[in-house]
This record gives C-alpha cells, structure tokens and sequence, in this order.
C-alpha cells in the first residue's frame, strides 16, 4: 500500500512539473508572455512626474517588459472638476512611444484622483445613470485613442473599489453591482476594440477588515466575457499568508477564466528601513518578505508589476511606524535612480520574459542565484527573450546550460559575448545572442523543434 501510495504521489509531481503554467499570457506571435514591470504614475503629492527615454532603458535593465500606467478621472473625465485635457493625453502618447521603443507594452489603469470628490457609494447607486456613463465615457477618450497601437495591451477599468459606508456585503457589492459594471465596460470597449484586454480587480475591503489577512474580497460569480485579465493586488507583509492569499486568486481564476496578472504587489518600505538593516521593519526582513512573494508568484507563473517606479519627493504618513512609500528609489526626485536595492534585487530576478513555444515552469533560486526554465519550443512562433540581469545577479558571469549537452558561458571580463564550452549536432551557438544593454538573453531558434528543453542559468564560468 504505501509502495503504491508513492508510485501515485511520483507520477503526480511528474505530470505536475510538466504541465504547462496557465497564468503567462499570449501575444500576438503566440508566444508564451510572462508580464513584469512597473506601475508609472503621472503625477505625486508634489506635482506631475515626467519620464525620458534613460528611465526606461532602466526599466528594461531591471526585467520590465510592461508598464502599468495610472490615469487620473480628472483629466479625462467630465466628472464635477474634471475635463479632457489634450496636454495630458499628449503625455500618455509619449509615455506609451517611451515603453514601445523599448520594447515594453503598457496597460491603463483609471484611478479616481482629479475630480472635486469621488464617492463610492453614489457611484454605486448611479443616479440616473450619470455616474457609469461618465466613468465610461472617460474610458472611451483612452479607447479611441488607442485603439490600433499594438502596444497597449489593455485596461485595467476601475482601481480598487470601495464599499465604505454602503450597508450590504462585500459579495452583494461585487454580484448586484461590480459584475455588472465590468460587463458593461467591457462590452463597451470591444465595440470599440475586441482584441484588447480588460483586466480586473476585487474590492479593496475597508480599514481592518480582511478575510484571512486578505483586505480584497473574493469574486465568487463569473464575468463571463472574452479577453479578460484578473489582476488582484497584493501587499502582504506575513509571508505565512502569501501562499495561501494567492491559492485563493488561483481558485478565483479558473472559476473566472481569466489568467492572473498580479496588478500591484510589494509591502510599503518606512523611511526607518532606509537606514536600518534588522529587525522588524529592517532591510533583511524586507529582503526575505520580497523573496518569499517572488517565489510564489513564479512558482505559479504569474506576472507581476510592482508599484512605484518613482523617485522618493514625498512619503505618505498613516502606518505605522511613520513615513512610508511605494516607490522604488530612494532619492528626492520624480524619476528617480538611487535604488532600494533591498528590494529591487528581488523585483528584477531573472525570468523568461517570452518564450516560442510554452512554459512549462520557472523558477529563481535567490540562495543559489540559479534560474531553472523548463519549456516546449515552437520555433514558428519567433524569437524568445530570457531577462537575467546579469549587472546584479551575476557579476562573476554565468553559464548557460540546456540539457546539460549545450553549454555556453559569458565572463564579464571579456567583450566577447558568449563563449561555448560544449554543443550538440543540431546546436547553433550563433542563435543564442547576449545583450549587455538590455541584460537580456535573445534565442533566435532552438536547436530542435517539438521538444522538451532545460535551461539553466548559473553563476560562474563553466559551473556545471
């Protein structure tokens, strides 16, 4: 019995680690997407922010392949103190040109900053219709605009909903009025473009009330439309609930049919942890809480984006113990490039950024620095692009290794490129291409078409 017993549990962990990851997206080539990047904000508590074209070679150098760009209801919006402003949409035009000519796809997501006031509850009762059409009219100015770029890839419709003082439940709230409104956005927007995505959130629970450390409320009916993207946020700080908040996100997506993209992630770092390395708000708590959410999100083969990829001008004041921000880099500017590396270590591990073929499963082991990537190689569907960060990750160089009978190497002392140590018949080494610039590794075809393939990314020169 227990012979059988364990002929059972080895036949599940091998179909199990062989089974394709269902959360990575598909662009239009058919290539297996995983998105990570940044959430670009257009303004702070201190005024807008701009970007130029370094802060998104930076981007690309820290693993982003999309953006998350926040829109504020004021100024695209006839809400009460709000307008269309033509200047703004020329921002978002060169914000989405600054991603594209780096190769990085952005999504939209609408926030309700910018008007006279915003209130939830009368949203929800959208007297006359006012409130909906409005919000969708808002949406439909972003839609139009961007309707035949292929680098926007979609629209994450409405950040965060709140109940507040509304007297019903969280899932009254989200089946007799979020459903429907996210129906009718969607169904909205693909008169105007199908083949865009919709991407959705759960609602933000009010101020200490959470359901197994988890302040989003669980979807529990289903949306039933096309194109869709679950994209709950996340900022857990107990890492014994990560786990368990994202099997919940995992239940809720095959019930939606709709992938995860994790919208927002990353616990608020304190001023405290700027200048402090143990203890409870220290950098090395920090450390290890990134580090067990990267492993669960891979682990799933989800994609991420982190918030904020902005300088450190403001800190907002109402945790504890004292200032606290989302942005990434600690230095007093609206773009920033002094990095908590604390955190952006983790945020920018490497990964499979797009694969011609699909993903079976990846993973980064931060003890080890070892990336570990099990695919199926289609070669029809183009070129696939490894992100391995090797300016953090590897300063003592790394080896590639494919099968363990393809090995190639690349020593930083060296302008070289890569070097081989050891090939096959059906092996190009000149199809495998490193790229300084990007800290990417290009794959132009994979030695053999249909099958199975280990890639191991480790440091050192030939470590094997």
């Amino acid at each position: 019995m227990l012979l059988n017993s364990l002929v059972i549990l080895l036949l599940f962990v091998t179909v199990k680690s062989f089974s394709q990851i269902k959360h990575g997206l598909r662009d239009e080539q058919g290539r297996h997407i995983i998105p990570r990047g940044f959430v670009i904000n257009t303004n702070d508590h201190k005024g807008e922010v701009f970007f130029n074209s370094d802060d998104y070679a930076r981007q690309v150098r820290m693993g982003a392949n999309h953006q998350v760009v926040r829109l504020e209801l004021g100024k695209v919006s006839e809400f009460p103190g709000g307008k269309v402003e033509p200047n703004y949409l020329l921002k978002l035009d060169s914000l989405v040109a600054l991603g594209k000519k780096q190769d990085i796809k952005t999504v939209f997501k609408m926030t309700v900053y910018g008007v006279d006031k915003f209130v939830w509850e009368e949203f929800w009762e959208n007297k006359d219709d006012y409130q909906y059409r409005t919000y969708i009219n808002a949406w439909k100015v972003i839609w139009e605009r961007f309707k035949d770029e292929p680098y926007v890839l979609g629209y994450d419709i409405v950040n965060e909903p709140r109940k507040l003082k509304m007297k019903i439940s969280y899932k009254v709230l989200t089946d007799k009025y979020l459903i429907p409104l996210y129906q009718r956005i969607i169904d909205e927007s693909h008169k105007i473009n199908p083949n865009k995505k919709i991407l959705f959130q759960s609602v933000f629970m009010n101020k200490g009330e959470k359901i197994d450390n988890n302040q989003y409320a669980e979807i529990s009916s289903p949306i039933n439309r096309k194109n869709i993207i679950f994209a709950p946020h996340i900022y857990q700080s107990n890492v014994d609930f990560i786990k368990k908040n994202m099997d919940r996100f995992d239940r809720e997506s095959q019930m939606l049919k709709a992938p995860i993209l994790i919208g927002e992630w990353g616990f608020p770092t304190f001023a405290v942890t700027d200048t402090t390395l143990v203890g409870n708000w220290g950098q090395l708590k920090y450390r290890e809480m990134y580090i067990r959410t990267a492993e669960v999100f891979d682990r799933m083969g989800v994609g991420s984006i982190k918030a904020w990829f902005l300088g450190n001008r403001t800190m907002q004041n109402f945790l504890k113990p004292g200032p606290s921000t989302w942005s990434i880099f600690s230095d007093k500017t609206d773009a920033g490039t002094v990095e908590r590396k604390y955190i952006t270590d983790v945020i920018s591990r490497p990964f499979p950024q797009a694969i011609a073929g699909d993903i079976q499963s990846f993973f980064f082991n931060f003890a080890k620095r070892e990336l570990d990537i099990n695919i199926i190689a289609d070669n029809s569907k183009g070129v696939s692009k490894i992100f391995i960060g090797a300016n953090r990750h590897y300063p003592d160089g790394f080896s590639i290794i494919i099968n363990n009978d393809f090995i190639m190497y690349y020593n930083p002392l060296k302008n070289v490129g890569l070097e081989l140590h050891k090939t096959t018949k059906n092996s190009n080494p000149s199809d495998f291409i490193w790229d300084e610039k990007t800290q990417k590794l290009t794959v132009f075809k994979w030695p053999e078409n249909n099958k199975k393939y280990n890639i191991k990314i480790v440091p050192g020169l030939r470590n094997f």
